[in-house]
């Protein structure tokens, strides 16, 4: 009876609900497709809201200085893990703790930012995904003469101080000499200097843009769409975000898919993994997203073998 009374109590136990912190610089609404690819891949394996699991969402909408205060609040909360939405939000968390383990769910240069050690070994206590590809800056060229043939020259607009954006315009020149076009590199560090940019571009008879990454560029996409316009100047972005809110064209890193497989870092952490031992994975999913709409207001028509390849076509 002793017995089988203890093996009661125990099994009357209730089973320990963990508790996920997520910080994001980006309101709800503009990463709501990549928070629903993460909630789906909890579920996929295992974890279900308020049954095993709470997270614990922060967001900063646009304003980078409540970051700080945001990952201070999880730090306070305990939480068992932090996921980070980008760079800025992950040099916050990394702040506030070095003891709770983080997973960046997408970061531009993770050994740039000086976030881990290596991709192999991060060391400390985070590790996750990167979207450093900077080959795919070529393919962006590519897109661009296939869809302004006689373009011959392009305007690059970014910033050298961001991690990766070096390596990046690098690998744009290299691929400007194959395919014969001139690039006109602008320096663009705030908001402010945006539309002298465009400005600068047109003067110069650029004949299309390139966006290197850049939170100033996010957090102003849609001035960018409508400068774009204003300008009659095709733009192709790194992310669909600019896309979904009337750029005309992106091809970079598939982030949903990142935020999908930040879940299995989790899960792997939750269930005993050091983030140290944990490699960063970079980007294996490209999307290409092209905006009908936004081609009609500039008075472009795109080919219809390059819309073929989309894998959405807004229209």
């Amino acid at each position: 009876m002793l017995f089988a009374l203890c093996f009661s109590a125990q099994a009357q136990q209730p089973t320990k609900i963990l508790r996920i912190g997520y910080l994001s610089s980006d309101s709800p609404s503009t990463i709501a497709a990549r928070i629903e690819a993460f909630r789906q891949g909890l579920r996929e394996l295992g974890y279900v809201e308020g049954k095993n699991v709470v997270i614990e969402w922060r967001f900063a909408e646009g304003k980078a200085d409540r970051l700080r205060g945001l990952a201070a609040e999880l730090v306070r909360l305990n939480v068992d893990v932090i996921v980070t939405s980008g760079p800025a939000a992950t040099r916050a968390a990394k702040e506030a703790t070095v003891t709770i383990p983080i997973v960046t769910a997408q970061d531009n240069d993770p050994v740039g930012n000086g976030l881990v050690a290596s991709l192999a070994r991060p060391g400390g206590n985070i590790t996750g995904l990167s979207t450093l590809a900077p080959e795919i800056s070529g393919k962006r060229l590519e897109l661009i003469k296939e869809i302004v043939p006689r373009a011959s020259r392009v305007a690059v607009l970014g910033s050298s101080t961001i991690p990766g954006n070096p390596q990046a315009l690098r690998e744009t020149e290299l691929a400007a000499r194959v395919l014969g076009l001139q690039i006109q590199y602008l320096e663009v560090r705030g908001a402010n200097e945006i539309e002298p940019a465009f400005g600068a571009a047109t003067k110069e008879r650029a004949d299309a843009a390139l966006m290197l990454q850049s939170p100033v560029f996010v957090n102003e996409r849609r001035q960018l769409a409508e400068l774009a316009v204003n300008f009659r100047l095709p733009v192709i972005y790194d992310r669909r975000e600019f896309v979904d809110d009337g750029g005309l064209m992106c091809y970079g890193t598939n982030y949903t898919d990142l935020s999908h497989r930040a879940a299995i870092y989790v899960d792997r952490i939750l269930k005993g993994a050091k983030p140290a031992d944990l490699p960063v994975e970079q980007p294996t999913k490209f999307e290409l997203v092209i905006n009908l709409k936004a081609a009609r207001r500039i008075g472009l028509t795109i080919p219809q073998d390059v819309l073929a390849r989309a894998d959405k076509v807004i229209r």
